[in-house]
């Protein structure tokens, strides 16, 4: 026996080579680790025994090794795991822990021992040796072949390696495809994340967060402090950054927290990414900065939809776009009437000493939503906010055919969506338009949308919208008709009906047969001062319903 492994040891103590497929570098996603090895059957023949294991024994083997030679150490490149019966070991403890400790500097992921033909037990020195640098040690009590073993290990490896080839092809398809469908980048973050099974953030350079896919319950946590934790990101060995960049151009980086290991590698799921977004960010034209409006279409969208697990978990996520919450002054603003420059609002906030996130808002009028964070004892005064109106569009004339719906003054994410609604509310209800603009609207000029958006959702309140309107509606549902316009107008100029009539595109006979239709469906007389409050307030509970 001992001349059958003196014989095996000679043929092949050399360098066995590598596998003919490399693993995946970086991760480790293509190899076996030792644990895994050690359960195939070829080994449990050899009824193994792990003499040092826990985090050992998840080093990962690159290829098996066999040699008895005492001089194995130099001949190896790391990532072995090699097998050995001792025969040629060195016979002195001191020697044979130095022999140890050559193979852990070689880079060995593994030893195992065969029992039986030059060791009864293994010395307790190589064992103590092993404990203490970390080097996985198994013993076999039963004589197997050692080819037998070799076949099982590269089989294994190579049946891991393809299984990666496979995998990375079947990333790179997959991401290819949505960068040839110009998929947006919060999809393909969501992508990442699904794939990877770990959340992924995109950032840009500034360290502001662009797109996310977390789960709700880690938001508030993990985007409390971002921009400190994105600056410190490659410190932190539980984060794995990929950065975005073509031509040359660096645009942002693709972070992803820990999550469970990819076949494809996780660090080649993330590039396959990157290039995904950098590809999308080329057909987008370099000038456009795309992931900065859609980014905060998404958050905009989300804060008004409620899609958040909680205040501070939204909180965070504006924090973490660059957008200030606590200990600032917060207003909610709706612009209507002019084409918005989105790539100036946030220019025009910071003028003012702060910041601003835009997005459209939905509805039958084209409207854009801006939530401005100014400092804590600033103040958007009228002549602010006409500043504010004039920057963000293209020109003087955008700018007079601007209404600027401005919501109360307020602190925490909380009262910012109240002075959203606030803004919303008042855009849609009916007012005069004076000719020339930007034309303010404020919350507290207007307290009876104030008293609405309150008690937006008092049931009592809808009751009372739907008790009235419910003919107009019906009727305008049914026709096609514009009922509910021409009652808005008639609302919004109180005692000039040829200014109501003008505002309702319609002629002054026109509009008095509106009138006449919409008293006789409600049965109500429309020069009663309290019948028109009650009409007012039903109608701005009906238009407060959507966004």
């Amino acid at each position: 026996m001992a001349v059958r492994r003196e014989d095996e040891a000679i043929r092949t103590d050399r360098p066995t080579g590598q596998s003919p497929v490399m693993p995946a570098v970086g991760d480790g996603a293509a190899m076996p680790t030792v644990r895994e090895i050690v359960g195939l059957q070829a080994f449990a023949d050899g009824v193994p025994e792990v003499l040092v294991g826990g985090e050992a024994l998840e080093a990962p083997v690159r290829w098996a090794h066999v040699s008895d030679s005492a001089g194995v150490a130099r001949l190896l490149d790391g990532g072995e795991l090699l097998l050995s019966t001792g025969s040629g070991w060195p016979t002195e403890p001191d020697e044979l822990s130095a022999f140890v400790r050559g193979l852990v500097d070689a880079g060995l992921s593994g030893l195992v021992l065969e029992l039986g033909a030059h060791y009864r037990y293994v010395p307790a020195v190589v064992v103590e040796t092993a404990q203490e640098h970390g080097l996985a040690l198994v013993a076999l009590h039963r004589e197997v072949k050692f080819v037998a073993l070799t076949e099982a290990v590269h089989s294994r490896i190579i049946s891991e390696q393809t299984a990666a080839l496979r995998a990375r092809d079947e990333v790179r398809e997959r991401f290819t495809a949505l960068s040839l469908r110009g998929s947006p980048a919060d999809y393909i973050v969501q992508q990442l994340a699904q794939t990877l099974g770990a959340p992924v953030v995109l950032e840009n350079l500034a360290h502001e967060v662009v797109a996310a896919e977390v789960p709700g319950g880690d938001e508030a946590e993990l985007f409390a402090n971002w921009e400190t934790r994105s600056r410190h990101a490659h410190d932190d060995d539980a984060l794995l950054i990929v950065p975005v960049e073509a031509r040359g151009i660096r645009w942002g980086r693709l972070i992803a927290l820990p999550g469970p290991p990819h076949p494809a590698g996780r660090t080649g799921v993330l590039e396959q990414g990157a290039i995904a977004l950098a590809l999308g960010r080329l057909a987008d034209g370099i000038e456009v900065d795309e992931w900065v409006r859609a980014g905060r279409q998404r958050l905009i969208d989300a804060l008004l939809d409620g899609r958040f697990a909680g205040l501070p978990a939204a909180a965070g996520r504006l924090v973490a776009a660059g957008f200030p919450v606590e200990q600032a002054a917060l207003y909610g603003l709706v612009a209507t009437g002019a084409p918005i420059e989105a790539r100036a609002v946030d220019a025009a906030a910071r003028e003012l000493g702060g910041r601003a996130l835009a997005g459209t808002a939905t509805g039958a009028a084209p409207a854009t939503i801006v939530l401005v964070s100014l400092p804590q004892r600033a103040v958007l005064d009228d002549e602010a906010a006409r500043g504010f109106a004039r920057a963000i569009v293209g020109s003087e004339a955008s700018a007079e055919r601007m209404v600027i719906a401005i919501g109360s003054r307020a602190t925490g994410l909380d009262g910012l969506l109240g002075s959203v609604q606030e803004a919303l509310d008042l855009a849609r209800a009916p007012g005069a338009r004076p000719s020339r603009g930007p034309v303010l609207r404020r919350a507290e000029n207007r307290p009876l949308v104030r008293l609405v958006t309150s008690l937006r959702d008092d049931h009592r309140l809808q009751r009372h919208s739907e008790q009235m309107l419910a003919p107009l509606i019906e009727y305008d549902l049914a026709r096609g008709g514009d009922l509910l316009d021409v009652l808005g107008a008639t609302l919004a100029h109180p005692g000039n009906r040829t200014a109501a009539a003008s505002a309702s595109h319609l002629s002054r006979s026109v509009f008095y047969q509106r009138l006449a239709l919409i008293g006789d469906l409600l049965d109500v007389d429309l020069d009663d001062g309290e019948t028109l409050t009650a009409l007012h307030l039903a109608l701005l509970v009906r238009r407060s319903g959507t966004r």
